[in-house]
């Protein structure tokens, strides 16, 4: 193929988990034909990348080019642009986060059990005395009603 004839694209690196191979996303939005609602039309290219240069977010112009694996037709011909994008996994900031985090809940935690079990104490008191008078008013019952009879 010519080089002049050959397809030239510019879209966004979506994946780079393949060594040598990166995943490029063009998006463009197209207008149904009867209902005219904007629709988001997406086309994803593998792409060589030899030297592993693209990084998540890149702006990238990609060329067609001849087979080289089964999926993968397009080489990479220049990054146009660097997006910084933060090399932080979710595991990484749970567990970084998480020690501040949990160290006031843990107080916070025991601060409540403390004060639980302190109204526990408090009900178990007041139901004891509760007990205590209930079992004298039923001991008087029945003397009252034997002299009754």
């Amino acid at each position: 193929m010519a080089r002049s004839m050959r397809k030239v694209r510019v879209g966004a690196v979506v994946r780079t988990n393949q060594d040598k191979t990166a995943v490029v996303e063009m998006v463009w939005k197209q207008r149904h034909r009867l209902y005219r609602k904007q629709m988001r039309r997406v086309a994803r290219f593998y792409v060589h990348d030899p030297e592993n240069q693209c990084h998540l977010g890149d702006t990238v112009r990609i060329e067609e080019t001849r087979r080289i694996s089964k999926n993968k037709h397009w080489r990479l011909m220049a990054i146009l642009d660097r997006k910084q994008v933060a090399d932080v996994r979710p595991i990484d900031v749970e567990t970084d986060v998480g020690q501040d985090i949990t160290q006031p809940r843990i107080v916070a935690a025991e601060a409540r059990a403390e004060a639980t079990e302190a109204a526990e104490m408090d009900n178990v008191v007041e139901t004891a005395e509760e007990t205590e008078t209930d079992e004298l008013q039923v001991a008087e019952k029945p003397d009252e009603q034997e002299d009754e009879e």
